[in-house]
């Protein structure tokens, strides 16, 4: 090997240790970002999870004000959304004319079941 050789040998290598400095200041950066991006959505994450609680908290005072179980209270919706509830002469998912109330619904909605 000459002097000529070992003299470009040192040069790339000198080339390429720059472009690696650039590269690891280039992964720094972007690990920086993410680290930062990392921490604002733990922090959005954290409020959400408490509104979520929030939320969870006044639906179950509501539900235990009507004092309804979840499987009455999902028939409840169905029958606030028009249709029927109760099985009278298989009328249960047909749509309730005009909306008009159903006693039988009712009663399966909220009459006491032993």
């Amino acid at each position: 090997m000459d002097k000529r050789e070992l003299y470009d040998n040192f040069d790339q290598l000198g080339k390429k240790a720059d472009e690696l400095r650039l590269t690891i200041g280039d992964t720094q950066d972007s690990i920086r970002y993410l680290i930062e991006k990392n921490a604002e959505l733990e922090i959005e994450n954290q409020h959400l999870r408490e509104r979520l609680r929030e939320l969870e908290d006044k639906t179950t005072s509501k539900n235990n004000a009507t004092g309804l179980s979840k499987s009455r209270q999902n028939l409840e919706k169905l029958y606030e959304e028009g249709f029927h509830v109760c099985n009278v002469d298989n009328m249960y998912g047909s749509r309730r004319i005009n909306d008009e109330p159903c006693v039988f619904c009712q009663d399966v909605i909220y009459g006491e079941r032993s």
